[in-house]
């Protein structure tokens, strides 16, 4: 078993929701990035500081159920609300507000946007 830690994520400036209690677990190790490109440095930040595991969802994908938090980088309309329609902890490195038509699902409980490193600190 993995140790984890905890981390708190807090709206970034032009960011609205959160804050964020991410913690990852054996069963949701996953710190899941949709941004293209690879591992973002703000996925990477929270894999550092947590240990969890670091996922690039554009190459392939994981179960909902196994994503500790998803970081995105949506200024529309779609993937800023699919993550938090699926319960799933979401981060937009931009800073987004509740939009489009899944916006009902986009609560402040489970998404957080305009967030850089500064914004994620050690429980």
């Amino acid at each position: 078993m993995a140790e984890y830690k905890s981390v708190k994520i807090e709206k970034g400036r032009g960011g609205w929701g959160g804050p964020l209690v991410v913690t990852p677990t054996d069963k949701k190790p996953y710190i899941y990035c949709v941004t293209g490109g690879g591992i973002h440095p703000l996925a990477q930040h929270i894999a550092d500081l947590t240990g969890g595991i670091p996922f690039d969802g554009f190459k392939s994908s994981k179960p909902f159920e196994e994503i500790a938090v998803a970081v995105i980088d949506c200024g529309g309309t779609a993937r800023v609300g699919v993550y938090p329609m699926k319960k799933v902890l979401t981060v937009d490195i931009h800073g987004t507000s509740p939009a489009g038509p899944l916006a009902m699902f986009i609560t402040e409980e489970l998404f957080v946007s305009g967030v850089k490193p500064e914004n994620v600190t050690l429980v």
